[in-house]
């Protein structure tokens, strides 16, 4: 377990007092159901209703019994007496397990859906606020032509707002209740009292089951969850490129006392998105193992049983984690636009030459002469460091074709921001753009 990222909220939905509470509640809610079908007295089921359970109780018997489920119910019945025959009744493990771990599910999602929607607003926030702000694109590491970070920060937020949506869904398929009996056949407990059990829960029941809700609703969590901690380390990834000392274009937050390097006074180091990174690596992994889940023996054997205990609570426990993590980072981040305008100016103009080769074409050109011609120029002012635009204007097989104004005209990088606003407006931001101006 990776108790020493925990957060207090979502420790305590997987601590073992929420487990054995989720169990007891589902126990209840059957029991519940029974005694409006008849067959459990009123008097009993007011009794049943204050049960409770002592946790040294339960790992004196489960010494004895060596499972977990009759310690515990063996122990509730201690609390409850002569009436605890009534629960439990005609009902197998896994219908209280698999119910009440759908609640713990449910509840961790619902907090991780909280931790998106925080990470979310940053993301747009940071997006509206350096809507304008000029820095390099880059394709294979290597300067493309500009874009802005304000760009870059509304496509995070739309890939968060993904993650978002396939989380609900996933919240959706696993929030099902299964009060099937052994191997799903309903021959000790009806249709009818797992409709009312589970409704009572806030679940939907499962429309068929053998002995265990199917693992490939808790594939489908599992996978969510490792497809958002790739998000966040693809962002991270990005902040920990962008702050290399070379570029230091963005850089997380670096607070007055902090140390980068035991050896190293000057350290500076991107530690937190190398933390968000290396738990997402472990995110991952989690989701082969709820994969192989899916393929148990017959109607049910336990080998899943066992690495949920694992899987589950750290793979919530660890997003959670990297979610408010990386969320500090970006509220935190700074920004260094001047930084920006130098990288983007150190290849003297080549970011240009796209403009410059479609104003050939449009001259008369071929494209692949264009493209020739273009990409002499560049290639020589790669070389020896020479101006782009000064090559492009002493060329006579260009000047012939583009006069002065013409070429200045093209270095211009009002035309890499012409359809920003068309953008933000598409995703729903420019109106918060202009309100920010406002403020302003």
């Amino acid at each position: 377990m990776i108790e020493r990222y925990s957060r207090p909220k979502m420790k305590k939905i997987w601590s073992d007092k929420n487990k054995f509470d989720k169990w007891l509640q589902v126990e209840i809610a059957v029991c519940e159901a029974w005694a409006d079908a008849g067959r459990i007295p009123k008097s009993a089921l007011q009794n049943i209703r204050k049960a409770s359970f002592d946790f040294d109780r339960m790992a004196e018997i489960l010494k004895v019994t060596h499972h977990d489920v009759t310690a515990f119910l063996n122990a509730v019945g201690e609390t409850v007496g002569e009436d605890a025959r009534y629960i439990h009744l005609g009902l197998t493990s896994s219908d209280i397990m698999d119910t009440a771990q759908a609640l713990q599910i449910r509840e961790a999602v619902d907090l991780l859906l909280e931790d998106m929607a925080a990470l979310i607003t940053v993301l747009e926030d940071r997006a509206v606020s350096n809507k304008d702000t000029l820095m390099i694109g880059r394709t294979h590491g290597v300067h493309a032509e500009p874009i802005t970070f304000g760009l870059k920060m509304a496509l995070w937020a739309q890939e968060m707002k993904r993650n978002y949506a396939r989380l609900e869904e996933a919240k959706s398929s696993i929030s099902v209740g299964k009060i099937s009996g052994a191997v799903g056949t309903y021959a000790t407990v009806s249709p009818d009292i797992e409709a009312k059990a589970c409704s009572a829960l806030g679940l939907v029941c499962a429309p068929i089951s053998n002995q265990v809700i199917q693992r490939d609703r808790h594939a489908q969590l599992i996978t969510t969850l490792a497809i958002a901690a790739s998000s966040l380390e693809r962002f991270a990834t990005e902040i920990r490129s962008l702050q290399r000392t070379e570029i230091l274009e963005a850089e997380e937050p670096f607070a007055k006392g902090q140390t980068g390097s035991s050896a190293m006074p000057h350290k500076r180091n991107p530690e937190l998105c190398e933390r968000v990174c290396g738990l997402s690596r472990l995110i991952r992994g989690y989701s082969v193992t709820a994969l192989e889940n899916m393929a148990l023996w017959h109607e049910r054997d336990i080998s899943h049983s066992s690495n949920e205990r694992v899987i589950l609570p750290d793979a919530c426990l660890a997003l959670d984690y990297i979610l408010s993590l990386f969320t500090g980072v970006m509220k935190g981040l700074q920004v260094y636009p001047d930084n920006m305008k130098r990288n983007l100016e150190i290849t003297q103009g080549l970011v240009f030459s796209q403009n410059v080769m479609l104003a050939l074409v449009s001259k008369g050109l071929s494209r692949q002469d264009a493209y020739e011609l273009t990409q002499r120029n560049a290639m020589q002012a790669w070389r020896t460091r020479t101006p782009f635009l000064k090559l492009l204007k002493a060329d006579p097989d260009v000047s012939s074709r583009l006069n002065a104004k013409e070429l200045g005209d093209l270095f211009d990088y009002r035309r890499f921001l012409k359809h920003i606003d068309t953008v933000f407006e598409r995703l729903g931001l420019l109106k918060k753009t202009r309100k920010s101006q406002t403020k302003r």
